[in-house]
């Protein structure tokens, strides 16, 4: 049985908070803000590029791989376009996705971005599956077995 994603909701973190959860996150987000401050300064950079991610996630069971290949192509490709080149929705090659993180990648994935045609894919797979596929698709996404 797969696990879900434990990542929350996108609509929980803009729901109003109480005085203390208020702190907690202005915390957060001050520890965050110093620390890609001294990664920048001390010209480490993040380097969101296919070369950052330094231990790729375990390939999925080749049964599953499979599917998942499947998945993106057909289903990912009937709005991405089925070389994934752009439709409906935006490119997926390496070369457009490589100014965003691949948390965000994946977080796109996993929750969709409402507002937009974007569906979100948790039903279907697992943060190591999605983890994989961001991996795939920084490196450019390999074809679907004939």
């Amino acid at each position: 049985m797969r696990q879900r994603a434990v990542l929350p909701p996108p609509w929980q973190f803009f729901q109003k908070a109480s005085a203390g959860a208020k702190l907690a996150r202005r915390s957060v987000f001050f520890a965050v803000a110093v620390g890609l401050g001294s990664a920048a300064l001390s010209g480490i950079g993040l380097g969101y590029g296919p070369l950052a991610l330094a231990d790729p996630p375990p390939a999925p069971a080749p049964e599953r791989g499979r599917e998942l290949i499947r998945l993106v192509r057909q289903d990912c490709g009937s709005c991405h376009g089925m070389t994934l080149r752009g439709g409906l929705g935006p490119a997926l090659l390496p070369e457009n996705l490589s100014a965003q993180s691949p948390p965000a990648l994946k977080y796109t994935i996993l929750f969709g971005r409402p507002g937009t045609a974007m569906p979100p894919w948790q039903p279907f797979m697992t943060e190591a599956e999605a983890d994989w596929i961001v991996t795939q698709l920084l490196r450019g996404f390999p074809e679907e077995a004939k």
